[in-house]
């Protein structure tokens, strides 16, 4: 080996750094030079600056792409999967294809969403169809449940919009108070009779092609309160928000577990009070929105040659096991709750590094981005657009042609691979 691998990170976690030193990598000041860097999102903004940026060599790695808020800020991601469901619209891609009531077979995904104050009147338009709906507020570029209220009535939008700092919502552009709002799912699948969303560990090496794996020891986070639609209960978060930065605050907070159940739990108790075929089909779909809501965001993306990003998936499954993207965060939390979550964390921060620092080695931004199976440790490839593109050219013809989208939620129990041609 040329030298040992040089770290630096500004986020003190011990499940980074004692994946650095377990490799016997040395670590280094920001200003030194060094080869990977785990960094927060603010000090990406910093490296990639046009003022105060600077260029990185072939032996330098970071942990974001320039541009991941085109995914994981909320109103951007809701933004990129219209356009993509638009583009694909007038290419007259099978996946854009609409049931008799106009919805979208395959890309109904995200919940309802409008961007606030922008789009007010198209909200308020959508809300008078059906008055007896909840809708959720959140702002644009907060974390951990901060900021975030549920409505049913225009009026508390109208007093919520007086209240704020000015008389109107803050501009857009100024990106400090934009909301999303989106109609809030009212029917979600509970457990004991707790709501419950799944965090899941995508790891994305290259975006062009699109290169990404699912890590299978992904967790359910639950209410602490049992849940309940009545209006009476909207301001109650230990009822509606899974967060755990609000959930430990609860009177019925478990230190042990955390309020969290495994994947592989969740899956298990599917299968067994649902049915095999249904929980696969479930699974699939989960998949399936992962992987579309890269497809969206490629085109924009900085496809930076010196980056790789762990994002942290936010999935809500309702009572027809039917899965929601809600969203996506840059920096999921390396923060443990649990013995379990410390475990998982370290395993995730192991795997990760072990994917895009192949034998440990100092990186080469060259590098092969195809590493052998047994260095994904728990990770599984979930998509390799090359691959795809790489297939044979009958099968391509036969998915473009829709032939493998079969009816809906029929993808088959390869579910995101069967159809891989038709996602190009």
């Amino acid at each position: 080996m040329a030298g040992k691998v040089k770290w630096v990170t500004d986020i003190e976690k011990s499940v980074l750094i004692n994946n650095f030193e377990k490799r016997d990598w040395i670590q280094v000041s920001e200003n030194e030079d060094w080869n990977f860097y785990w960094m927060s999102i603010q000090t990406i903004r910093n490296v990639f600056s046009v003022d105060t940026g600077y260029r990185l060599s072939d032996d330098q790695m970071v942990n974001h792409f320039p541009n991941h808020y085109e995914l994981t800020r909320k109103d951007l991601m809701i933004k990129n999967i219209k356009r993509y469901r638009k583009e694909l619209e007038k290419e007259s891609s099978p996946l854009a294809e609409k049931d008799d009531n106009g919805k979208y077979i395959y890309l109904d995904f995200v919940p309802v969403t409008f961007m606030l104050p922008a789009d007010y009147n198209l909200f308020v338009e959508e809300f008078r169809k059906n008055p007896s709906s909840t809708w959720i507020m959140k702002p644009c570029g907060k974390a951990q449940g901060k900021g975030i209220f549920l409505i049913n009535k225009l009026s508390q939008i109208k007093k919520w919009s007086r209240d704020s700092r000015t008389s109107t919502f803050m501009a857009a552009s100024s990106g400090k108070e934009a909301y999303v709002i989106s109609l809030y799912i009212d029917n979600p699948l509970l457990i004991g009779g707790k709501k419950f969303d799944l965090r899941l560990y995508v790891l994305v090496t290259t975006y062009r092609p699109l290169k990404c794996y699912m890590y299978k020891l992904g967790f359910c986070r639950f209410c602490t309160v049992k849940y309940t639609p009545s209006t009476s209960e909207l301001d109650n978060m230990f009822v509606h928000l899974t967060n755990v930065a609000i959930q430990k605050h609860g009177d019925d907070y478990n230190h042990v577990h955390g309020g969290k159940w495994t994947v592989s739990n969740l899956r298990l108790y599917l299968e067994s009070t649902r049915g095999k075929e249904v929980t696969g089909r479930l699974f699939d779909q989960i998949h399936w929105i992962v992987v579309q809501s890269l497809k969206a965001v490629a085109p924009v993306m900085n496809n930076d040659k010196h980056c790789f990003e762990c994002y942290g998936y936010d999935i809500i499954i309702d009572d027809k096991l039917k899965p929601w993207l809600i969203e996506v965060n840059a920096s999921p939390s390396l923060t443990s709750s649990t013995a379990n979550d410390r475990i998982l964390k370290y395993n995730l921060i192991n795997d990760t590094l072990n994917i895009v620092t192949p034998n440990g080695e100092i990186p080469d931004c060259r590098w092969n981005r195809s590493p052998p199976r047994e260095a994904l440790g728990n990770y599984q490839v979930l998509y390799d657009e090359e691959q795809a593109q790489s297939e044979n050219a009958e099968r391509d013809l036969r998915s473009r042609s829709g032939q493998s989208l079969g009816s809906k939620g029929t993808k088959g129990s390869a579910g995101v691979r069967v159809s891989a041609a038709t996602w190009k």
